[in-house]
């Protein structure tokens, strides 16, 4: 359980950059801040997956809470206007919890009034409980819901469009503003209904005028609910009509289901933070299909291909979910297209995107770690294995992008206008880091993926093939040695493009010690590492640049051209921990240094915890200390890698 103390809960800005998560499995989600005030046009109760995983609409944006005590009227609600923060309930906060769900505890007139939320898996529906313990005063409470119903990267607006007609059934109340869209279903147990109608507008998204873009919405007010709290007050909001009967045993069965996920992944004795990164794996873990894949962060992804591959063996193997390894795994290799997986599906759910590189190579490596935790062979022989090879055979050949194993064995990426590699960014026709050539831990990853499927072969009795993928190896091995040691830092090259090398101190090289089949030499590794550690390393992740680069970049803030130019120019990345770790475990440990050290990499991200994304660790950091959190506040690699090298 995490709880934040009055202190920080009334503290305005505190309290907003905090930020609470809870998702359904099949991508939607609710979000929001402890203050109650959205920060973000991504904040809402109830954003529904109106196309599982993706279709993702905002429809019930927040309550307005006013709580009435023998008449008078205390307001629980915050929001930012212009100039303006009100109301400021806030300042009535106690507490706030993740026991297990987001929980708020406010305390007015010696009054305690405890409110939750929680979203029913597998279900566009969300849960919100209020209840007090003291009734010797007549309490009730009035919620008057805010209404937004657009696409989740979008902001409503005032217009005459939105239809504000309800239709009252029971406990019931139903609302369809655009007939493109689904209802809203309001399920509770109020007292009274009363039609209002009002616009509520102006509020102002303090993360979006800092991320440089419209931060101004206006939000329609249909109704509002009035609750009697001698009993407590529930609301179901969902896209069907849900059974108020059914909010009790929707609760009970979602603490059960999350009581499991620790007991499955063998947390239940482990400390706090383990327990919550086990509960946070599985928000990102969604159905795609007849299978499943991975949401690579809250609250604006979708799922990608590369960091769905990268943090499998975290999210699954790690919590000993490999049924929903292979599920993941056997999802995609539907879409494997010329040797390469997907990069992205995008939201409207057109054609995916293939423009990476890396993402097919981590494929290899996440079915090599799903062999190793469960053996299942047969799995490989019967659904991947022929399409592995195919996808090995155009790399040879050449696939997209310029993508093709060169006469000397390495991996070439990369075309003018592209961006191939995990360092992605791209403002308009600029690619930030273009890396065309023969990236370092494209090196590491198809060197990895070569004697993967050596392995494979010899386990299928296919000698043949076994010794082509040997040789293939083998031919690498000796021209990355020949090629990409860097005398003058004691490290690797980042890219390598003909007679031209790329100095750059990055943390890509470390994958080249990471990966379970490495090429370098220890003594080469041990240099790696060290000078990975001595310049890249903080304590929640690895900078994508040396601070001795001339184009370093401390701070990630700013416009969107301006953060993009940064986001690879020493920003840091919390998923490098993971490498990291693997490669100083590596190296250090048989030279008898202690794990006792490895422990002290965590400590950072034990912090971070109660610090962003509630229970969660974010996507990226500013590069110079204090590291504040930046972009995503749920980062699936993030939460995968931390995860993954903790369990081992």
């Amino acid at each position: 359980m995490m709880r934040i103390n009055s202190e920080i809960c009334n503290n305005f800005e505190s309290a907003t950059s905090r930020e609470w998560l809870e998702t359904n499995g099949i991508g939607g989600f609710a979000t929001g801040t402890i203050s109650g005030a959205n920060t973000r046009r991504y904040h809402g109760i109830l954003t529904a997956a109106t196309k599982p995983p993706l279709g993702r609409i905002t429809m019930l944006s927040k309550f307005e809470e006013t709580l009435i005590i023998d008449g008078k009227s205390y307001e629980l609600s915050s929001n930012q206007y212009p100039g303006a923060i009100y109301p400021e309930g806030y300042k009535y906060l106690k507490s706030f919890a993740l026991d297990p769900f987001p929980t708020w505890i406010y305390e007015v007139e010696g009054i305690e009034i405890e409110k939750s939320i929680f979203m029913v898996h597998g279900s566009n529906t969300t849960v919100i409980e209020y209840r007090i313990e003291n009734r010797e005063s007549k309490v009730e409470l009035e919620l008057r819901p805010l209404l937004s119903f657009v696409d989740y990267h979008s902001l409503q607006h005032e217009t005459p469009n939105f239809n504000p007609s309800f239709v009252i059934s029971d406990n019931l109340v139903s609302i369809k503003p655009y007939s493109e869209m689904p209802s809203l279903h309001l399920t509770h147990n109020a007292q009274t209904i009363e039609n209002t109608g009002n616009w509520y507008r102006n509020f102002e998204y303090a993360i979006e005028k800092e991320r440089g873009f419209d931060y101004s919405e206006d939000l329609f007010q249909p109704f509002s609910l009035r609750f009697d709290l001698a009993e407590e007050a529930i609301v179901l909001a969902s896209i069907k009509p849900q059974k108020l009967s059914d909010a009790l045993s929707f609760r009970m069965t979602e603490i059960a289901r999350r009581e499991a996920l620790i007991m499955q992944a063998g947390a239940e004795t482990k400390d706090d933070f383990t327990k919550q990164l086990v509960v946070a794996a599985d928000q990102f873990i969604v159905r795609r299909g007849e299978g499943q894949t991975v949401i690579a962060g809250y609250p604006w992804f979708s799922d990608w291909g590369r960091d769905t591959m990268i943090a499998l063996n975290g999210l699954t193997l790690a919590t000993n979910r490999e049924e929903i390894a292979k599920s993941i795994l056997q999802e995609f290799s539907k879409h494997l297209s010329q040797g390469m997986l997907p990069n992205r599906f995008p939201d409207a759910g057109e054609v995916p995107e293939y423009n990476t590189v890396d993402a097919t190579l981590w494929y290899f490596e996440a079915i090599r770690a799903y062999v190793e935790k469960t053996k299942d062979y047969d799995f490989v022989r019967e659904v991947l294995y022929d399409k592995l090879s195919e996808t090995i055979a155009w790399h040879l050949k050449g696939t997209r992008y310029g993508i093709f194993a060169d006469e000397d064995g390495l991996l070439h990426a990369g075309v003018n206008g592209v961006q191939l590699t995990w360092m992605d960014a791209k403002v308009g026709d600029w690619v930030v880091t273009p890396r065309i050539g023969k990236p370092v831990e494209i090196q590491a990853l198809w060197y990895n993926a070569l004697c993967t499927m050596a392995e494979f072969a010899e386990h299928f009795g296919d000698k043949g093939e076994q010794e082509q993928y040997q040789a293939m190896a083998k031919r690498t091995k000796k021209s990355f040695a020949e090629k990409f040691w860097n005398e003058s830092e004691n490290c690797l090259f980042d890219v390598i493009e003909g007679e031209s090398e790329d100095f750059s101190v990055r943390p890509n090289q470390i994958f080249a010690v990471s990966l379970h089949h490495t090429m370098l030499s220890i003594g080469h590794a041990q240099k790696v590492v060290q000078k990975v550690e001595e310049e890249l390393l903080t304590p929640v992740g690895l900078r994508s640049l040396s601070p001795k680069d001339k184009d370093y970049c401390p701070i990630y803030i700013g416009s969107p051209l301006q953060r993009d130019g940064s986001y690879h120019q020493g920003t840091v990345w919390g998923w490098l921990i993971g490498a990291f770790i693997d490669a100083y475990r590596r190296v250090n440990l048989n030279a008898g240094k202690s794990e006792d050290h490895v422990s002290e990499f965590f400590e950072g991200f034990k912090t971070h915890l109660s610090e962003a994304g509630l229970g969660q660790i974010s996507e990226i950091f500013d590069a110079d200390a204090p590291h504040l959190p930046r972009g995503c506040f749920a980062q699936a690699w993030s939460v995968a890698e931390v995860l993954r090298v903790l369990q081992k």
